[in-house]
């Protein structure tokens, strides 16, 4: 036999014994969880968009200052998936789709195929030129399939599925970033009435739930949208509300959610064998804005990181933005996402929160179903 035979076969035997003890590790983490596969946008996107042609990007500063440097999360931290993986005890990170490194047995413990600007519907984030939408995310996640089958196979492959971790968060680029994007937009409010608009969101998004439940999820974790209102962007842009949310955004995304929740319950009866969760980030954040002096925050409407605006919100976190020093008291790192402080609140009670806050159980108690 050849030295490069030898070569081959050594490779070999030591990828599989890499995996194997992948598997182990899997099979006696602290939570039965095996993988954590990771769908969204920006509020849980690792870093994907670092890989592609976009003006959706966090990979400056002063994004990261309190993760050790940017990496790609629009947050000056942990997103609420960084939190949740690290409190069900997997092995790291869950890492971005389009890593260079994301290959091989390191996508056993799962994938986060989020993209910042992306939505439920594949016109929405245009503005913004590159980002991945849920269909696109949707097909990345059939390309691991096929590399986890090629590892151990399509019978392992389904069981590893079955008993892994999904989560989705999609939906408020479809309001911020496409039926309410300032000018651009101004036309289509004026034919698409907010119900047509709605209608056509929860559309697709039963199409695609399906589809993720077709290519072997079962425990799928969908959060709904926040109250977009409240954000630091919109409070800007409608100035008329004064120190209230303003209004119409939040009015939609609560349509919307209560439309979702009809949806995850039709395919909770309809897909036999899923589990789907209904996420109720609205109520969260909301209580959280309304009551964020008892949470230990000095401020539930303003940027932490910010340049422009009343609030803050006029212009994305960047270089030249001026970063106020106490993040921790402060629910908005950016004019449009949470600070580390705030998903920690969010992470905790999705994991252990009542049926109010994520129904009809929380994540902690879906490990041991």
């Amino acid at each position: 036999m050849s030295e490069l035979s030898n070569r081959h076969m050594m490779v070999r035997v030591v990828f599989q014994i890499v995996t194997l003890e992948l598997l182990l590790e899997t099979c006696f983490a602290k939570d039965v969880f095996p993988a954590n596969f990771v769908f969204g946008d920006s509020l849980v996107d690792a870093g994907n968009n670092n890989y592609i042609a976009s003006l959706s990007k966090a990979d400056f500063e002063p994004n990261g200052i309190d993760f050790g440097g940017p990496t790609g999360r629009f947050t000056n931290g942990r997103t609420i998936v960084d939190i949740i993986s690290q409190e069900l005890g997997f092995p790291g990170f869950t890492p971005p789709y389009l890593a260079p490194t994301t290959r091989g047995p390191l996508v056993l413990h799962g994938v986060n195929y989020a993209s910042g600007g992306g939505g439920i519907l594949n016109q929405t984030g245009n503005i913004f030129g590159g980002r991945i939408n849920f269909d696109a995310q949707l097909d990345n996640f059939e390309n691991t399939r096929q590399d986890i089958i090629s590892t151990m196979g399509a019978s392992a492959m389904l069981e590893l599925l079955q008993n892994s971790i999904f989560s989705v968060t999609m939906g408020s680029n479809d309001f911020i970033n496409n039926y309410f994007t300032p000018i651009v937009s101004a036309e289509e409010q004026r034919l698409v009435p907010p119900e047509m608009f709605v209608a056509s969101m929860i559309a697709r998004f039963r199409q695609q739930l399906t589809r993720l439940f077709n290519l072997g999820a079962r425990k799928i974790i969908v959060v709904n949208v926040g109250p977009i209102g409240c954000i630091p962007y919109e409070r800007d842009l409608n100035p008329t509300s004064g120190e209230n949310c303003a209004t119409r955004p939040n009015q939609l995304a609560q349509l919307f959610n209560t439309e979702l929740r009809s949806l995850i319950n039709d395919l909770t009866i309809s897909l036999k064998g899923s589990i789907f969760l209904y996420a109720d980030v609205y109520r969260i954040v909301d209580n959280i804005i309304q009551n964020y002096g008892s949470y230990g925050f000095d401020s539930g409407s303003s940027a932490c990181c910010y340049m422009a605006g009343r609030f803050g919100g006029l212009v994305p976190c960047g270089p030249s933005s001026k970063v106020c020093p106490e993040r921790w008291k402060y629910v908005f790192w950016d004019p449009y996402h949470p600070s580390d402080a705030a998903n920690v609140i969010i992470a905790k009670r999705l994991l252990e929160g009542d049926s109010d806050d994520i129904f009809p159980m929380n994540i902690r108690q879906l490990a041991n179903v």
